[in-house]
Formats: C-alpha cells, sequence, structure tokens
C-alpha cells in the first residue's frame, strides 16, 4: 500500500470530560446513563445519526433470563425495557428452549427511550462523528480524536469507554487484538428485513400440527401454540425442497421471529462469509450481498412457508448487523470453557446465560451449545491490558472466539455497558485509573441499581 506523509496541524479541543463512551449501541447507552451524576461531566458520541445500534435493526433482546428460567440481567437494562414497554414498545421476557429467552423491541422506541435517558442524564451527545485516533500519553489513553463534517477535533477524558462492538479507540491506542477462529475466521453478518402481512395463527397452528413437513431445531413443534412470540429455526427439509426447484438460499435454516406487530416477523436470513467489520471494502461486500439475499429469502418465505402466502417487505435494517470483528485482550480472557462450566469470579461484575451461539465462519449453517445454569463476567475481561485510562463493554470486550459467541447478545452487552459506567464513575470520583478500582466497592454500586449476581454458594 502507498503512503503519504500528513504535515503536522493544530487540532481544537471540542471538549474535556470526566467520562467518554464511544459507541452509542446497547452497551453504550448503558455505560454512559452508569456513569453520569455526582457532578461528572459524560459525553456519549456515536457515528451514526441516531442511538441504539442493534436495538435498531429488528433483533430481539436474547438472555435477559439464564437456563433456570429466572431473570440474570437487572439493573439498567431492565430499567430500559420497563420504559419501552411503557411506551409499547416492548414485551415482557420469553422464556425460550433455543434461545434462553426473548424480549422483542421497537427499533424506534429504543431510539426515543435512549434519547430521553441521554437528556435526563444531562449526557453531552455528539451524533455523526467517528473515532480516528486514540490520544495517549505513555500507555494512558485521555482522549480520542473524532472526525465530522466540522473536521478534525479532540475530546479529552479522564477515563474512556470503548462501546465501539469492534473495539476501535482500544484497537487506535494499541491494545492487543484477535479476530476469528484458530484460522482468522469470523462469524458471517447478516441484515435483518422484517415482512408484513403474515398470518402469524395460521404459521403456529401448521407448525405444531405438521412436525415431519415443518422440522423446527431443538423446540418442540407444539412449543408454538402456547406464545405469539417467539423464534422459529429450522425448515431445512422446506430450504432443500426450494433449493432442488431453482430458490437461491444462502443459509441452511429458516430463521424468522415474531415483532411487534401482529402480522410482522424479522427474518434472519443473510448469510456474507469473510467479511471484515473493520475494513471498509469488505463491509461493503457484505452489505450489498447480504440485502440482495434478502429478496431470495423473501420470496422463499412466501412461497413455502405457510402464513406468508399474502406477505410483503415492510423494511430493512439501516446497516449490516456484525456479529463478530475485534476481541481485545484484557487482564483475563474468557472462554468458552469458563462458560461451559459455569464460571463464577470474585471479581463478578455480570452475569449470562445465553449459549455459545456460533454461526460458522464457512457455510450457512450454526453450532449451539449451553450451560447448564450461568455464569459470571469478571471485571477484568473489561480491562484492556497494557493500557490505562479505557475501559471495554459489549462484544469487543476480553473474551475468546468460543466465548464471544456467547457474551455477544445485546442483554449482556448492556449489562457490561453499566458495570463499565459504573467503575469509570468510581474511577474519576476517586482520582484513580480503572484499572485499580475496589472490585468490592463496584460491586456494592451495582447491587444498589439492582444488578443480579449469583448467591454465594
Amino acid at each position: 500500500m502507498n503512503t503519504i506523509v500528513e504535515p503536522s496541524r493544530t487540532i481544537p479541543v471540542r471538549a474535556e470530560v470526566d467520562v467518554l463512551v464511544v459507541g452509542g449501541g446497547p452497551a453504550g447507552i448503558m455505560a454512559a446513563q452508569a456513569a453520569s451524576g455526582n457532578g461528572l461531566k459524560v459525553m456519549l458520541i456515536e457515528g451514526r445519526s441516531y442511538l441504539g445500534g442493534n436495538l435498531t435493526i429488528g433483533l430481539p433482546i436474547l438472555g435477559f433470563l439464564g437456563r433456570k428460567g429466572n431473570q440474570i440481567i437487572k439493573g439498567l437494562p431492565q430499567q430500559f425495557v420497563d420504559r419501552l414497554r411503557a411506551k409499547g414498545g416492548a414485551t415482557g421476557h420469553r422464556a425460550c428452549p433455543l434461545h434462553v429467552s426473548l424480549t422483542m423491541v421497537d427499533p424506534e422506541k429504543s431510539k426515543d427511550v435512549a434519547y430521553e435517558i441521554v437528556r435526563e442524564c444531562g449526557i453531552q451527545l455528539l451524533l455523526n462523528v467517528f473515532c480516528s485516533a486514540a490520544l495517549k500519553f505513555g500507555n494512558t489513553v485521555n482522549g480520542v480524536i473524532i472526525e465530522s463534517k466540522a473536521g478534525r477535533e479532540a475530546i479529552l477524558a479522564k477515563t474512556v469507554i470503548d462501546c465501539t462492538g469492534d473495539g476501535d479507540v482500544a484497537a487506535r491506542a494499541g491494545a492487543i487484538v484477535e479476530k476469528g477462529n484458530a484460522e482468522g475466521g469470523m462469524q458471517p453478518p447478516t441484515t435483518m428485513f422484517s415482512m408484513k402481512g403474515i398470518d402469524i395463527p395460521k404459521l403456529r397452528r401448521e407448525v405444531a400440527e405438521h412436525p415431519d413437513k415443518y422440522d423446527v431445531d431443538i423446540i418442540p413443534n407444539k412449543f408454538f401454540l402456547g406464545d405469539k412470540n417467539f423464534t422459529l429455526v429450522g425448515m431445512r427439509k422446506l430450504i432443500k425442497e426450494a433449493r432442488s426447484k431453482g430458490y437461491k438460499i444462502d443459509v441452511d435454516r429458516t430463521i424468522i421471529m415474531t415483532g411487534m406487530a401482529p402480522d410482522e416477523m424479522w427474518v434472519n436470513m443473510s448469510r456474507v462469509s469473510g467479511v471484515d467489520g473493520t475494513e471498509p471494502s469488505s463491509e461493503t461486500i457484505g452489505e450489498i450481498d447480504s440485502r440482495l439475499q434478502n429478496y431470495d429469502a423473501a420470496r422463499y418465505l412466501i412461497d413455502f412457508v405457510p402464513g406468508f402466502e399474502n406477505a410483503w417487505i415492510d423494511k430493512i435494517a439501516p446497516f449490516l448487523g456484525i456479529r463478530e470483528s475485534r476481541r481485545i485482550v484484557g487482564e483475563y480472557m474468557l472462554t468458552g470453557e469458563d462458560i461451559l462450566a459455569c464460571r463464577r469470579f470474585e471479581d463478578v461484575v455480570a452475569v449470562a446465560s445465553y449459549p455459545i451461539d456460533l454461526h460458522h465462519p464457512k457455510g450457512g449453517d450454526c453450532t449451539l451449545i449451553w450451560c447448564e445454569d450461568c455464569y459470571d463476567i469478571p471485571y477484568r475481561c473489561l480491562v484492556p491490558k497494557g493500557l490505562e485510562g479505557l475501559l471495554l463493554a459489549g462484544r469487543c470486550a476480553s473474551t475468546t472466539h468460543e466465548a464471544m459467541a456467547s457474551t455477544r447478545v445485546m442483554s449482556t452487552c448492556m449489562a457490561m455497558g453499566e458495570a463499565a459506567g459504573k467503575a469509570a464513575k468510581l474511577a474519576v470520583l476517586s482520582g484513580i485509573m480503572p484499572s485499580k478500582v475496589d472490585v468490592p466497592a463496584l460491586q456494592k454500586a451495582l447491587l444498589s441499581e439492582g444488578v443480579y449476581f449469583r448467591p454465594k454458594e
């Protein structure tokens, strides 16, 4: 690659704050809210023109409940759902044999609730700005460089929280970074889309009464008579039949989930293998190919799946849903073995129970492995190794490829965001680095917000 030398220039400082949260998705919203208060200046910046991240692309929130049916994600994430429900923008938490639990949310109302929280908490918000560099003094991160239509500017901060999902701040600060499995293969992304005009009662009835024709992964077919909110994964026989008749389907399974409207379902059936969400030309291919795949998927659903006969595409998600990109190596790296062993940690800051849900880097299938109960996420996973002044939250936190396949879901990312925000607040108030935060004090602060930890054995 050719290079140029950029002349040195003076960068204006747009703001100096106590806590800077980079990334306004589920983790970032919780982090900014948790960091606010006590007179602290908290800023949240986001590259898109709205807040919400994956809350806005048609996905349900997975994993508020644990494998034993008890609620394990509480605190600020639950308060967010409560506010959504008050607006008619969310369902309750529904137990699911496949995904442990589902909470359907309205994409637009999720944006509104996020804005309300930002204003109520006095958080400074900047949209349409991108973090292009990290500011460092020695090994301490003390702000970021942003790019926008206003040009290149600096934001200085006592503590920075990287909630970008891709670990943008940490990577630019020189953190140790990993990507993908042993061969570098990352889980393929998806562009979600919704369809309306669906006779969902017919779909539920036909699936329940004809398991020989409508095969479903893991979940007994009769389950679909019991609840109008569900995710259906399977119908492999129908996909094989459609392919035999010339239909182009890029996945091996039908994946559809109910939305908020009574005739609405969201479809998760595009896959573009080999996409790297941190490389723009690669992500561009993913955006285009997944969108085009969706029209073939919709045609298949209309022609083969009961209840879809009169359906149409209502909306397509505003951006490609990236499952995996950078993972930052922290003071501890959570492993798949930790998850399957339901491991406990003394420095626990969040509890999770979602399965190891690996969409294969090659091919169109998926593997799910469940732990028996739930597992702890230690604070050390939020602290990048070798860097001070910086915390991580969301899918870029310190995990292996296998473990990230569990921790990447929104409920867990929200819980990590709350923990990181509360830790940043304690660090600033105590005049110390986040790596030196007193963990028992952090745990006490989280418990005061209603966060769930497992009872001592």
